[in-house]
């Protein structure tokens, strides 16, 4: 506990903007978000009061981040699980924990541990890619056991020319796709579980571009379907906070699970404004074991679309903020306090209101114009 608030000490290993976004969640429940970064010059370690520098892969730097601590979680997966054993193992608290972590980090454990479970997924092997494509036909999706996020590690393979050497990797059939989904929820470690409306996620590059909320034209059924089959995977995976199940529809109206992330998520940032609890205030309810909050929309259409770091040069940031909010001065903004590099996630703008199109044009215009630069 926090002697000068009386309220408990959260920590959040990795310094990016679920950190960030995180730490201004905390806030609003008396709160400081204690951040290991990996430089001062994070997006969290700007902004966040208690900031400790130090290495995700260090376990000197994890201890010494944990002591003082009543519980640790993660702004990403790339914590070693056997780090995240060695510290519960001396009386630390880390949610989620390893054994739910696992599979997050490894593709083939995941897909291995769902599909014991009898859970719709893409045909997929771990073995002879050649003869795996040879059966279920080419294209394949040839991904990285470990390691990969936002379209990294992951390569289309039209022949085996196209998979990378030397390297772990799994190959799924490509599915009759329809769209992509993500379905949100989060678990507390008394059993609690929070489900947010299911969301489209458009997808560019492999990069999610913008997300709709709630997916439009869902049958409701297969809603409550996805829902239904994120809530399974948390309380059968053991996972504490919040776990986004990504997931394909298929042009026949099935779905199959794409990826799992346990943590907050890109496809969640709308609940800031679009939902009456964030998902980053929810995070944090779920590892201090509070009740869940309320996931209903605040409207009933909700965009968010990513903003991607341009070329160099030109309008500055500044600059173009003036320029957004004449032209969209509903329009929310969140910038993540990172160096531009062409493609990176820079931010995220949210816009609220009763038409979904409105609302996708309106998110866009702000969206270009904060990567840019103003446009008549």
């Amino acid at each position: 506990m926090d002697t000068r608030t009386g309220l408990p000490v959260v920590g959040m290993v990795g310094g990016g903007q679920l950190a960030r976004m995180t730490h201004q969640a905390a806030i609003a429940l008396g709160q400081s978000l204690r951040v290991l970064a990996v430089s001062p010059d994070d997006g969290a370690a700007l902004v966040a009061a208690d900031v400790r520098i130090g290495r995700h892969d260090d376990i000197d730097a994890l201890r010494e981040f944990a002591k003082g601590c009543d519980v640790v979680t993660f702004d990403h997966e790339h914590v070693p699980g056997d780090l995240i054993r060695q510290l519960a193992s001396e009386g630390f608290t880390l949610l989620p924990g390893a054994d739910a972590l696992r599979f997050a980090q490894n593709k083939r454990a995941m897909r291995e541990h769902l599909g014991g479970l009898g859970l719709p997924m893409p045909r997929w092997t771990d073995g002879d890619v050649q003869a795996f494509g040879d059966e279920v036909g080419w294209p394949v999706i040839v991904k990285t056991v470990t390691g990969g996020y936002d379209g990294r590690g992951v390569f289309v393979a039209h022949s085996m020319a196209d998979v990378p050497p030397g390297v772990e990797v799994i190959a799924e059939e490509m599915v009759p796709l329809k769209r992509e989904l993500a379905a949100v929820v989060a678990r507390s470690p008394l059993g609690q579980v929070a489900a947010y409306p299911v969301v489209e996620t458009v997808q560019e590059g492999g990069i999610c571009v913008e997300v709709l909320a709630p997916a439009p034209g869902l049958d409701e059924d297969l809603a409550i379907a996805a829902q239904r089959l994120a809530i399974d995977i948390a309380t059968g995976l053991g996972v504490v906070g919040v776990l986004a199940v990504e997931l394909f529809e298929t042009t026949d109206g099935r779905l199959l699970i794409n990826e799992l992330a346990m943590r907050p998520h890109n496809s969640a940032h709308w609940t800031i404004e679009g939902a009456r609890t964030s998902q980053f205030e929810q995070h944090l309810r779920a590892v201090l074991d509070y009740p869940m909050g309320d996931t209903r929309l605040t409207a009933p259409a909700v965009v968010m679309a990513n903003v991607l770091g341009g070329e160099a040069g030109g309008m500055s940031i500044d600059e173009r903020l003036h320029h957004l909010f004449a032209e969209e001065p509903g329009a929310k903004v969140h910038l993540y306090g990172k160096q531009v590099r062409p493609g990176r996630k820079i931010g995220h703008v949210t816009v609220l209101g009763d038409d979904l199109e409105d609302c996708r044009r309106r998110a866009r215009k702000a969206a270009r114009i904060l990567e840019e630069g103003y446009q008549h």
